[in-house]
């Protein structure tokens, strides 16, 4: 409608976007391409569940995200399946000899329409760790392999 109008178009979308969560990659991520709009994910470590601090059959993490904010939803994100794909993501983190955090952000900062990927953070060490993150960069190959580990769905 901008565009027809005249109006300033929009240049990003902010929608919920993370390796464990690729719902955006079925009709917003296109819907991007197809505007030359660019996205900026927010909760692209899945709260918390992509760095690895949060474990298989265990509650939350004391002071997590999922712990303290309300409305996180634990339920939604402890699950099973959830669990299977951060595994395999760890694994595959391990082989190369990378964090989980670096396949998380470097990882989603690596697909299609995804400008910047901004994670939020709690102290000065998070904040350090989530932009060394960046610095990875995926090959194709790679990218296949986390296709593979977390499918969209």
């Amino acid at each position: 409608m901008a565009r027809t109008r005249g109006l300033t178009t929009f240049v990003t979308a902010q929608n919920e976007y993370s390796l464990l969560h690729r719902s955006a990659e079925m009709g917003v991520i296109p819907a991007c391409a197809h505007f030359d709009v660019g996205m900026i994910p927010y909760s692209p470590l899945a709260n918390g569940l992509l760095t690895g601090k949060h474990r298989r059959g265990l509650p939350p993490v004391p002071g997590s995200r999922l712990a303290s904010v309300p409305g996180a939803n634990p339920s939604r994100w402890l699950t099973a399946a959830n669990f299977d794909i951060v595994e395999g993501l760890e694994a595959y983190a391990n082989e190369r000899g990378i964090s989980l955090l670096d396949v998380a952000i470097g990882g989603l900062a690596a697909q299609p329409q995804v400008v910047s990927v901004i994670a939020g953070a709690t102290s000065v060490e998070q904040v350090r760790a989530n932009a060394r993150s960046g610095l990875w960069r995926p090959s194709a190959t790679d990218l296949e392999e986390l296709d593979r580990i977390a499918p969209r769905r």
